[in-house]
């Protein structure tokens, strides 16, 4: 199969105060959200201002990768689509099909299987393609990157730079706390076709990070962003309570990586900058927050690393591994759920 374009695909959040109803809107469509929830999550973007760092950090992803690829000589061309706020996906692909673009590949910002973390995106794929028509240009989605080294070494020298800023005469009572955005118990059970794959795979990640930044340290993994209807069991447990518990059992610091993230969008900025910063100072708890890839070189050069190793399989070059990383999974259509394509 051959490809002519490259998509960056992102959550999308909105830029000006105006923007956000509207922007939570489309987030919410369809999955009963209580109206508090929504207005306490609304205030979190008003507290910025309005504007979610998101956007600005799709906008430095897709210059760095654009450069990436004239750098090695990968010419395609970069385009980028949101799933809830402009610059809409169905918007782009009909770009796409205006520049006659007819097969592309998509680079989703999110590393995991699950429904939100990859179905839902190839939902929104076939959605976009089925508003431009029938003309509309082919978009595979490239795999899933969990493992990944451009991914996992990132967040691994993060965590380490956020651990040099602790105290470290208070090494002994230190915890490393991964985060990941809470799902529903029953989407997790179903991610994958034999079922939780999404918490499998952030806990592999969590091993993977701390191994490589601080082996001698204990960790957990936690969860963060919980937004559905309070009679819904969803992961747990939070960040927040989390830090209570670890407080009371004497711990007397933390670093927190939010490994469920690519960049510090506001579900990073408010719930562990804070909310999770706020919890710790009232504990006693001296905490750092690790940062997410973002732009890093390494993640910018997986992103081609993926591309090209969908559009030439054999290329040995194309399937390197980095030290003792594991082995890369394969995105299957069937990696979440069963797919149907239009």
């Amino acid at each position: 199969m051959s490809y002519d374009a490259v998509v960056l695909i992102s959550f999308g959040g909105p830029e000006r105060p105006e923007d956000v109803l509207p922007f939570l809107a489309n987030v919410t469509r369809g999955r009963n959200v209580p109206p508090d929830r929504l207005a306490e999550v609304a205030e979190h973007y008003r507290h910025f201002g309005g504007v979610s760092p998101i956007n600005q950090q799709c906008r430095d992803l897709l210059a760095a990768i654009r450069a990436d690829f004239a750098a090695h000589g990968l010419d395609l061309p970069v385009y980028w689509g949101n799933r809830n706020w402009h610059p809409m996906l169905a918007d782009t692909v009909a770009q796409l099909r205006d520049d006659g673009i007819t097969s592309a590949l998509g680079f989703v910002t999110s590393a995991y299987s699950g429904y939100s973390s990859c179905r839902q995106y190839l939902d929104d794929i076939a959605s976009a393609r089925a508003a431009v028509g029938p003309d509309a240009p082919r978009i595979d989605k490239l795999r899933q990157y969990w493992d990944h080294p451009g991914f996992v070494e990132p967040h691994a020298d993060a965590v380490a730079a956020a651990l040099d800023t602790l105290d470290p005469a208070r090494r002994d009572s230190t915890r490393l706390v991964f985060t990941a955005h809470s799902i529903p118990v029953s989407m997790a059970a179903s991610a994958g076709p034999q079922g939780g794959r999404y918490e499998a795979q952030l806990r592999e990640t969590a091993a993977l990070v701390a191994e490589r930044a601080a082996p001698d340290l204990r960790y957990d993994l936690v969860w963060q962003s919980r937004s559905g209807p309070p009679q819904v069991p969803w992961l747990e447990p939070d960040v927040n309570d989390h830090l209570r518990a670890l407080a009371a059992d004497g711990v007397t610091s933390v670093a927190v990586s939010p490994i469920g993230f690519v960049s510090d969008h506001l579900e990073v900025v408010w719930d562990l900058d804070t909310e999770a910063a706020t919890t710790a100072k009232e504990l006693g708890l001296d905490f750092a927050r690790a940062g997410t890839p973002g732009t890093d070189p390494r993640f910018v050069a997986m992103v081609r690393e993926l591309v090209t190793e969908r559009l030439d399989p054999a290329d040995p070059a194309a399937r390197r591994r980095l030290g003792t990383l594991p082995a890369w999974d394969t995105c299957s259509a069937g990696c979440c759920q069963p797919v149907r394509r239009p």
